[in-house]
C-alpha cells in the first residue's frame, strides 16, 4: 500500500485503531497472528562449515583424486604427501576466514531493541518485537524507529534514513499526504525501520513489521541474490578440469601404448603413478591460499577487512567499481563549507560563527576531550555550526557566558528558522537584549530591513536582496545547503513571531558533506588503472553532479541519470546508454541491482561499495561487495570486504594488492608447471624411446614438495613490481596462463628436457650405472628449478632491474634447497628413499652451468614481451589522460 498518499483517518480505519493506540489484548493477539517484528537472521558459519567449505576448491579434488590412485597402486608415502598438502591447504584457509568472521563479529553495532508505544492512551516501552501494525509508536530524539510507520503528529522531527535512502541529511518530516509516485527518500510523512531520530518528537501509526517493512522486503531481495563465483574460483575451477583431463589422457595412453609395448603391467603401473605425481602440483594449491592469506593481512593494513580468501585476488580484476558518496568519498557529516557577508571580512564572518554557536542546541558530551574527541549530541547542521565556531577561535564556553539565553522559538519546518533571545552581559544595560535567528535565506531576508557591513548597518535595498538570492541561488546548483543568520536589538523579555520584523542581515554560510581530501585522487588512479568508478547514490540529482565533477567523474546531462528515470527505460534501452553514465541520483536498491546486472552482461567485472541497508542485495550481487565499517551489519554480512576507516581510497589499495596477489599467483604456475612439464616430458620421452624411467616418483615428490614449494610459498611475500596499477584489468574470461607465461613454460621445459635428457642418455651409456644417471637428473632439476625461481619473481622487469635478492625469504628458501639437495644424496637414510648417489665436483660444475644457462634463455623471453608491455602502457596512459 502507498500509505504516503493517504489521509490519516483511512489509515486509522484500515487498521482497525486510534490515537491512543491499541488495548493490551487486540495488540497480544495481532501479535500471535502475525509474529514478532524481527527480520529472519542470516545464519552465521559454524567453524566445522567453514572448515569443510575449504575442500570446496577444484585443485582439491585432483589432489584427492591422485590420493586415490596412489591408494590403489599401495604407494602410501606418496599417498600421505599428497593428503598432507591437502589439508595443510585446508587448515590455512580455515584458519583465516575464521579469524576474519571473528573480526566481524568484534564490530557489530549494540542495537536498541526496545521500543516506545501508546497501549490505551497509555505509554509503555516494550520489545521492539511486539510492535504490531496499528500500534501507535512514540518518536523522540535518539531512538531507532522499530517499524515502518505512518506519521500524524510532529513537532520538529527529523530523521536521518542513510541506511535505507543513502541520503546523509537528516529528512525533515511532515503529516500532509503525498502525491502517488512519491520516491521513498522524499516521502517526509513517513518513518522506517531501522533509521535514527536525530531531532524532534513524533507519533505514528505502524503499517508494517517484519518482512513487510522496507528493510524487510531488502533483505528478502538479499535472500534472492545469488553470489557470483569470482574469477580466480572460475579460473581455477576449469584450469583444474584441463589439468584432471590431461593428467587422465596422458596416464591412459602411456599405460596402453607400454603395454602393445609388451612392457610388463606392474611396470606400467608405476609409469602411469609417475606421469600422475609429476602432473599434480602438490604445493599449487598450499601456496596458493598462503598467498591469499597474506594478502589478506597485508589488505588489512591498508584497513580492509576481507572475509573471504578469493575476495583478495578478485579485487585486482575489477574493472567496475560502483561507489555511494556519503562517508566513502565524502565524511558522511554536514560542515561548514564557506562564508559569506557583504564585504567578507572576518569581523563580520566571526559573528556568525557566533551566532550560529549561540542559536544553537547541539550539546558536546566531552567538553574537557581533546576536539577530535568530542562526542555531540544534535542536530547535524547544528553540530557543523558549533564545531565551525570553535575551529574558527571562537570561545564557546565564554561567548555563552556572555550572552545568556532567555527564550527560544524552536525550528519549525513550516517557520524554516529558530530564534534565541539573549541577554548581554557584556553591556551595563540590563534591559538591552538581542535576538539572533538563523534559518532559510528566503525567510531571513523577507524579515530583514537593514544590512550589517563591518560593524555598521544600512539600508537593504532591493539591489542587495537580488544580489544575494543570485549567490544562494548559484550554490544550491551545486548541491550546498545554505543558512542565512540576522538579529535585533529588543528590551523584552520573550518574543513571539509578531515580533521578527526589521532585522540586520548578517550573511550565509554554505554546508555540504565534504569530500575526503584524498578521494579525488583515489578516483584518478582508478582510471589510469583501467577501473572506472560510477557514483551511485540516494542523494539528489545536484548533489550528486556536485560531487561527481569535484573527484573527476563526467556530468553532463548524458553522463547523469535518476533512479525514476531508470523505470521507465526497458533493459535493452538501459544496456544501450549504460556506458555513458557515470553517475546514478536517487537510486533505490532495485536500481542497484540492475546497474550491477547490466555490467556484469557486458562482462565486467564488479566491486559495489556501500553502508545501509539498501545496499546489501547488490553488495551481494557484484563479484566484490564493498561495505563500510561504520555501516549497517546487514551490509557488513552481505560484502565480501568491510572498509575499517570507510575511505574510498582504501579500496584502490587494496586492488592494488589484489593485482599483486594474482601476480604473484601467476609466478607461482609459471614456476611449478615449467617443473611439472619437464617431468612429464622425460617420462614419456624414456617411454617413447624404450629407456628406463629418467627420474622415480620419490625423487619428483622431492622436487614438488620440498625443492619447489618453499621457494614458491616465498614468492607469496613479493611486495609487488612497480607499474602494477599502470595495466588495464584482467577480462573476465581471460586465463590465468596467458600467452607470455605459455611461451615460458614452452621454453624452460624444452630446454630442461633436452639438455637433461642428453645427460641421462649420454651418463647412462656410459657408465650403465642407473643410479647414477638418475641422480644427476634429480639433482639438475633441483638446481634448474632453485635459479630459474629468480627469473620468475619479475614478469615485468629484467632480472636484474627488480633487485633480485630482496625477498629475503625466498633466499632462504633456496638456500634450504641447496641444503635438501646436498642431504638427498650424501646421507645414507635419504640415499636409501630416494635411490641417489654422492656426486663429485664435477656433476655439480655441470649442473650449476646448466641452471644459469637456463636463466639467460629465459631473460632472453621475458625482453621480448617486457618491450610489447611498456608499448601497450603508453596506450593506457595515453587513455587515461584523455
Amino acid at each position: 500500500m502507498d500509505w504516503h498518499t493517504k489521509e490519516i483517518h483511512e489509515i486509522f480505519i484500515r487498521f482497525k485503531t486510534t490515537e491512543n493506540g491499541l488495548g493490551f489484548d487486540e495488540a497480544k493477539r495481532r501479535l500471535e497472528k502475525n509474529g514478532p517484528n524481527k527480520l529472519p537472521e542470516a545464519k552465521r558459519l559454524t567453524d566445522s562449515q567453514i572448515f569443510f567449505n575449504q575442500f570446496k576448491n577444484s585443485l582439491v579434488y585432483v589432489l584427492l583424486f591422485a590420493s586415490i590412485i596412489t591408494i590403489i597402486l599401495r604407494e602410501f608415502i606418496d599417498t600421505g604427501i599428497i593428503l598432507a598438502a591437502v589439508f595443510l591447504n585446508v587448515f590455512i584457509g580455515f584458519f583465516e576466514e575464521r579469524k576474519a568472521e571473528k573480526t566481524i563479529e568484534k564490530l557489530k553495532e549494540a542495537i536498541d531493541h526496545k521500543a516506545k508505544v501508546l497501549r490505551e492512551g497509555g505509554e509503555r516501552e516494550i520489545d521492539a518485537e511486539e510492535v504490531v501494525s496499528g500500534d501507535v509508536i512514540v518518536i523522540e530524539a535518539g531512538d531507532k524507529i522499530p517499524a515502518d510507520a505512518r506519521l500524524f503528529k510532529v513537532t520538529n522531527l527529523e530523521i536521518v534514513e542513510a541506511a535505507l535512502t543513502g541520503e546523509a541529511a537528516p529528512s525533515k518530516k511532515t503529516v500532509g499526504k503525498l502525491f502517488p509516485g512519491t520516491v521513498l527518500a522524499e516521502r517526509e510523512n513517513m518513518v522506517y525501520c531501522g533509521t535514527n531520530v536525530v531531532r524532534g518528537r513524533g507519533l505514528a501509526i505502524v503499517v508494517a513489521t517484519g518482512k513487510e517493512t522496507e528493510i524487510g522486503k531488502i533483505s528478502l531481495m538479499l535472500g534472492n541474490a545469488i553470489e557470483e563465483k569470482t574469477p580466480l574460483q572460475k579460473k581455477l575451477s576449469s584450469f583444474a578440469r584441463r589439468l584432471s583431463v590431461v593428467l587422465l589422457s596422458i596416464c591412459f595412453v602411456i599405460f596402453i601404448v607400454g603395454l602393445l609395448q609388451g612392457r610388463s603391467f606392474v611396470e606400467m603401473l608405476t609409469v602411469a603413478v609417475a606421469v600422475a605425481v609429476a602432473a599434480v602440483p602438490e604445493g599449487l594449491i598450499v601456496t596458493v591460499t598462503v598467498i591469499l592469506a597474506i594478502g589478506m593481512q597485508k589488505i588489512l593494513k591498508e584497513k580492509a577487512l576481507v572475509r573471504k580468501l578469493v575476495a583478495a585476488e578478485t579485487l585486482g580484476s575489477t574493472s567496475i567499481i560502483c561507489t555511494d558518496k556519503t562517508g566513502t568519498l565524502t565524511l558522511g557529516k554536514m560542515m561548514v563549507d564557506q562564508i559569506f557577508t557583504e564585504t567578507g571580512s572576518e569581523e563580520t564572518k566571526t559573528k556568525i560563527l557566533e551566532m550560529g554557536l549561540l542559536c544553537n542546541n547541539a550539546v558536546i558530551e566531552n567538553p574537557e576531550d581533546k576536539l577530535e574527541d568530542w562526542i555531540i549530541f544534535g542536530d547535524s547542521t547544528e553540530q557543523a555550526l558549533l564545531l565551525a565556531a570553535v575551529q574558527g577561535g571562537v570561545d564557546q564556553k565564554k561567548i555563552r557566558k556572555d550572552f545568556l539565553r532567555l527564550w527560544e522559538i524552536p525550528f519549525d519546518e513550516e517557520r524554516k528558522y529558530m530564534v534565541t533571545l539573549h541577554a548581554n552581559l557584556k553591556v551595563k544595560n540590563e534591559k538591552l537584549k538581542v535576538i539572533y535567528i538563523k534559518g532559510a535565506p528566503e525567510k531571513i531576508l523577507s524579515m530583514s530591513e537593514r544590512l550589517e557591513i563591518n560593524g555598521k548597518t544600512e539600508k537593504l535595498t532591493q539591489e542587495k536582496v537580488k544580489k544575494i538570492k543570485k549567490e544562494i541561488d548559484d550554490l544550491a546548483g551545486k548541491g550546498l545547503r545554505m543558512l542565512a543568520f540576522a538579529h535585533k536589538s529588543t528590551a523584552q523579555e520573550k518574543i513571539e513571531e509578531s515580533d521578527l520584523k526589521g532585522l540586520i542581515f548578517v550573511g550565509f554560510l554554505a554546508l555540504r558533506d565534504p569530500l575526503r581530501k584524498e578521494s579525488a585522487q583515489a578516483i584518478k588512479m582508478c582510471r589510469a588503472a583501467g577501473i572506472r568508478p560510477i557514483l551511485v547514490t540516494g542523494d539528489h540529482r545536484l548533489t550528486a553532479r556536485m560531487v561527481a565533477g569535484e573527484i573527476g567523474l563526467n556530468v553532463g546531462d548524458k553522463n547523469i541519470l535518476e533512479g525514476g528515470d531508470l523505470d521507465k527505460m526497458s533493459d535493452a534501452e538501459f544496456f544501450k546508454m549504460l556506458k555513458n553514465v557515470d553517475v546514478y541520483a536517487r537510486v533505490e536498491p532495485r536500481h542497484k541491482m540492475r546497474i550491477i546486472e547490466a555490467w556484469q552482461k557486458k562482462g565486467e567485472v564488479v566491486a559495489m561499495t556501500g553502508d545501509g541497508v539498501n545496499d546489501a542485495p547488490a553488495l551481494k550481487k557484484a563479484e566484490v561487495g564493498v561495505a563500510l565499517g561504520s555501516g549497517t551489519e546487514v551490509a557488513k554480512e552481505a560484502a565480501d570486504i568491510i572498509l575499517l576507516d570507510d575511505n574510498f581510497n582504501s579500496i584502490v589499495k587494496a586492488v592494488e594488492r589484489g593485482r599483486i596477489i594474482f601476480e604473484n599467483i601467476k609466478k607461482v604456475i609459471l614456476y611449478l608447471f615449467s617443473d611439472i612439464f619437464t617431468e612429464m616430458a622425460l617420462i614419456v620421452a624414456s617411454l617413447f624411446f624404450g629407456f628406463p624411467l629418467p627420474i622415480l616418483a620419490a625423487q619428483i615428490l622431492w622436487i614438488n614438495l620440498i625443492e619447489d614449494s618453499p621457494p614458491s610459498m616465498a614468492l607469496a611475500f613479493d611486495a609487488g613490481e612497480g607499474g602494477v596499477m599502470r595495466g588495464r584489468p584482467r577480462r573476465r574470461d581471460e586465463p590465468i596462463v596467458d600467452l607470455e607465461m605459455k611461451t615460458l613454460i614452452a621454453v624452460i621445459s624444452l630446454f630442461t628436457i633436452s639438455v637433461l635428457f642428453g645427460f641421462f642418455y649420454y651418463f647412462w651409456r656410459i657408465t650403465g650405472d642407473i643410479d647414477y644417471t638418475r641422480t644427476l637428473v634429480f639433482i639438475g632439476l633441483g638446481i634448474d628449478s632453485l635459479f630459474y625461481v629468480y627469473a620468475c619473481r619479475t614478469l615485468r622487469h629484467p632480472l636484474w632491474g627488480n633487485h633480485p635478492f630482496q625477498n629475503k625469504f625466498l633466499n632462504l628458501s633456496v638456500l634450504l634447497g641447496l641444503l635438501m639437495l646436498v642431504l638427498a644424496v650424501y646421507t645414507p637414510f635419504f640415499q636409501k628413499i630416494l635411490r641417489t648417489v654422492p656426486l663429485g665436483i664435477y656433476e655439480w660444475i655441470l649442473l650449476v652451468s646448466f641452471g644459469i644457462l637456463n636463466i639467460l634463455l629465459i631473460e632472453v623471453v621475458k625482453y621480448i614481451f617486457i618491450v610489447r608491455k611498456k608499448k601497450i602502457s603508453v596506450q593506457i596512459d595515453e587513455s587515461a589522460n584523455l
